[in-house]
């Protein structure tokens, strides 16, 4: 059998291949090499700017051929380093081989050749490899992702700021609110929730075998090497990696952040759960329609169906997320010693992670793009639940010192179909000003809503 979307084993590379573009180059194998390579040139160019009689500062011409391996970085060069990995078993070195490979007939490289990986142990690459993976794919997929559902979340919340819907708590009708302020609550949910995910400090050391510079001492004894490798770590890209220096660590870099970033998504996707099964909810009642498109098919049986189905597919591929970025963040920390390889193998699979979280997105999306809103079933909804008016006719009751408010309601609505005429007569019998009670008389479920719109305009 053939490679093919129909043949791959995980549905990212198969069925919805095409909605994970953006994220492959970032997360795939092939990312991965080219991190890398970006980390080992980087090294190396500021190794022969360390001031080493032995290694010379590279000529511009040398300097613009490296950094132009990162820049042009193909799919053929991520073969050429399997390749080469056949022989070494051996990825990280893999790399290094490639890179020394591309110095032939270049003199000046090939003389400098051994200061590549130069007192570097595998995850000094590795882990900084991982940091520059996991900021490009938060910073250019993820949270852009995210920020397009939450301006089109704010952008229904202004719409329908003014638009009265019947609240449910428990799953019974309740203090009426607006659409808009709905749509508000979740804004400001993932506000929040984003802002934890951009805040996460991307770590990464490059300090040797076991954390203490001893390869690096070994070498030149009285150069300050954490300082330099502080400087590679932080110095903005393309010379520096532009990351956040670690200064302690075992041979890996202990992954805490990794932890914390990922603990920040799945609390984010745990939000978009619960709006994907409100909104669910919500066209189940008719408050919303979907729009329908031409030969969309939404039962093999029932031809009226138009499922939403956008919604269940980002609740079930975010809850495929949160179980695989839960165990990244349970797992990761955790380490025998100085280092195991269980990290390794697990590691690996932070693109599928991500790759399912950010599908959930897209579908999210497409699924607010379809939605239309339903002001009649809402607004039936709203003029068959008078009941809900008993919380502000006993609430007034009680600001006159009138006797058992809260009982008195109690007994009058629960359990009965109330109705206009029903609470307006409840209401022309009770003991207060005859303005309080005009205002009672005149309300109704919809215009019940508070500052709903007002809260819903606000974000």
């Amino acid at each position: 059998m053939t490679f093919s979307a129909i043949s791959a084993l995980s549905p990212l590379d198969g069925r919805y291949a095409a909605k994970l573009a953006t994220l492959r180059p970032l997360t795939s194998e092939l990312g991965y090499m080219h991190r890398r390579v970006q980390v080992e040139v980087a090294w190396f160019i500021a190794l022969s700017d360390a001031g080493f009689e032995e290694f010379k500062p590279l000529t511009p011409g040398a300097r613009t051929y490296l950094l132009g391996l990162v820049k042009n970085f193909s799919e053929a060069d991520g073969e050429a380093i399997k390749a080469i990995e056949k022989t070494t078993n051996h990825d990280v070195k893999a790399v290094e081989y490639w890179i020394k490979s591309k110095f032939e007939a270049r003199p000046e490289l090939e003389k400098a050749g051994e200061f590549v990986h130069f007192a570097c142990t595998s995850e000094d690459i590795n882990n900084t490899s991982h940091a520059l993976q996991l900021r490009a794919s938060r910073d250019v997929v993820v949270l852009p992702a995210l920020d397009k559902i939450v301006l089109k979340l704010r952008d229904m919340a202004h719409a329908y700021a003014d638009v009265p819907m019947l609240s449910r708590t428990h799953g019974q009708t309740a203090s009426p609110t607006t659409v808009g302020k709905e749509m508000a609550n979740v804004v400001v949910r993932l506000q929040a929730a984003c802002d934890r995910i951009a805040n996460v400090k991307i770590l990464a050391k490059m300090n040797g075998a076991v954390g203490n510079y001893n390869a690096h001492l070994s070498a030149w004894p009285d150069f300050d090497w954490e300082a330099f490798s502080k400087k590679v770590v932080e110095t903005p890209e393309p010379l520096g990696l532009g990351l956040t220096f670690q200064p302690y660590s075992i041979q890996i870099e202990p992954h805490d952040y990794m932890a914390e970033l990922f603990d920040a998504v799945a609390r984010t996707n745990t939000i978009l759960i619960d709006l994907s099964r409100d909104i669910w909810g919500y066209v189940s009642l008719g408050y919303f329609k979907q729009k329908l498109k031409d030969g969309e098919v939404g039962s093999s049986t029932m031809p009226h169906k138009v499922n939403p189905i956008d919604f269940e597919n980002a609740e079930g591929n975010l809850g495929l997320a949160n179980a695989l970025l839960r165990h990244l963040s349970e797992k990761l920390p955790i380490s025998r010693w100085q280092r195991d390889l269980t990290d390794s193998t697990v590691l690996r699979n932070m693109g599928v992670a991500l790759g399912y979280a950010v599908l959930a997105y897209s579908s999210l999306m497409t699924g607010l793009n379809k939605l239309e809103i339903n002001e009649a079933a809402i607004a039936e909804d709203l003029d068959s639940s008078w009941e809900v008016l008993a919380e502000p006719i006993q609430t007034v009751m009680r600001r006159f010192g009138l006797p058992q408010p809260y009982e008195q309601l109690k007994k009058f609505t629960r359990g009965a179909a109330m109705t206009r005429e029903l609470m307006q007569g409840f209401i022309a019998g009770l003991d207060i000003p005859e303005a309080e009670k005009e205002r009672l008389l005149a309300m109704t479920p919809a215009s019940y809503t508070g500052k709903a719109s007002e809260l819903a305009r606000r974000v």
